[in-house]
């Protein structure tokens, strides 16, 4: 077993990072990390590039994820968790930070804070913002998508500060899920009495660095497998969890095409109703941007590309389901 440096016997927080192939992104990562007082370690899936010899070089400890079984980001943190709880039995806090992003200075102290003064709080989570939002439409995409409101909430992204004991208490992330792994934990806090919460803070900068529509599309197809898989796992249990989600996806891809179909069989112009659902949904979906204080060109950039990405979540779905009757092994989608 290795044993981390001494130096940090003291400390009551550790900090778990996972990557795979982030280069600079995981650079200016770990540079984020280097005035913080915690012990580090970098838990790698697979990368070829210099990821392993970057994070060795600034200090932290680096954790090989085996091969030989599935790369998932759940996998990544529990090993991640379990090597620091080795090290350090008695930390009482974990924060979990993507490869690709940069921990704002003042952040764990804050969050920290917060844990203390919420004894049934378990995990806490800021404001998490793109580095480059203009740098392409994609980027601009995610962070709205971050931007959510400051409470009592559902689930967490990537980058959070949690209780150990309370991830203990349910053990951690289902290291099967490819995606959505931070959603389905939350749900399984909540439903021990735990609470997620979100602050106003700054907490992370994420270079999604998405520049192509493949990417946006890759992105989506993921979400859509997430989505699905979740909503079976926890099919018939309360809180109906996931199943909103992929409801909405099969219908908006299903729907109305097949509707324009079966009308088109009784009349040529009658084929276009049904698709005027499209329209409507990108109104709808403006003016819910709009009356959450979004500038009229965001808003219609999301209006716009939200009805697209449940064509790419479908076919997630339909990945996933093609794997579940085949009994094949599910793989991660990557859009780096």
């Amino acid at each position: 077993m290795t044993i981390l440096p001494t130096k940090f016997r003291d400390a009551d927080t550790g900090v778990v990072v996972i990557g795979r192939n982030e280069g600079l992104r995981l650079q200016r990562c770990l540079e984020s990390l280097s005035t913080q007082i915690q012990p580090v370690v970098y838990v790698d899936s697979g990368s070829s590039d210099d990821s392993v010899e970057q994070a060795q070089k600034r200090g932290c400890h680096v954790l090989n994820l085996d091969t030989a079984k599935p790369f998932t980001a759940g996998r990544a943190r529990n090993e991640g968790l379990s090597h620091l709880l080795r090290s350090y039995p008695k930390l009482e806090y974990v924060q979990f930070v993507d490869g690709d992003c940069e921990l704002q200075a003042g952040w764990l102290t804050a969050a920290r804070t917060y844990l203390v003064e919420h004894p049934r709080c378990a995990i806490v989570c800021g404001r998490r913002r793109e580095r480059y939002p203009k740098w392409s439409v994609y980027n601009r995409l995610c962070d709205m998508e971050w931007d959510t409101p400051i409470g009592d909430a559902a689930s967490c992204g990537g980058d959070f500060l949690a209780r150990v004991t309370a991830l203990r208490n349910v053990a951690g992330f289902d290291p099967k899920v490819i995606a959505g792994e931070e959603p389905e934990m939350c749900f399984r806090l909540r439903r021990m009495n735990w609470a997620i919460a979100r602050i106003e803070a700054e907490m992370t900068l994420h270079d999604a660095a998405m520049a192509r529509f493949s990417q946006f599309w890759q992105r989506a197809r993921r979400s859509g497998h997430a989505y699905v898989q979740l909503a079976v796992m926890h099919c018939g249990e309360p809180g109906r969890f996931q199943q909103r989600e992929v409801a909405s996806i099969l219908f908006w891809t299903l729907v109305p095409p097949l509707g324009a179909l079966l009308a088109g069989t009784l009349a040529a112009p009658a084929a276009l109703l049904p698709l005027c659902a499209y329209p409507l949904l990108w109104v709808k979906i403006l003016c819910g941007r709009l009356r959450a204080g979004s500038a009229m060109a965001s808003a219609a950039i999301y209006a716009t590309f939200i009805p697209i990405g449940k064509f790419a979540q479908c076919v997630g779905v339909t990945d996933f389901l093609r794997r579940k009757v085949a009994q094949q092994q599910f793989q991660i989608i990557e859009y780096k």
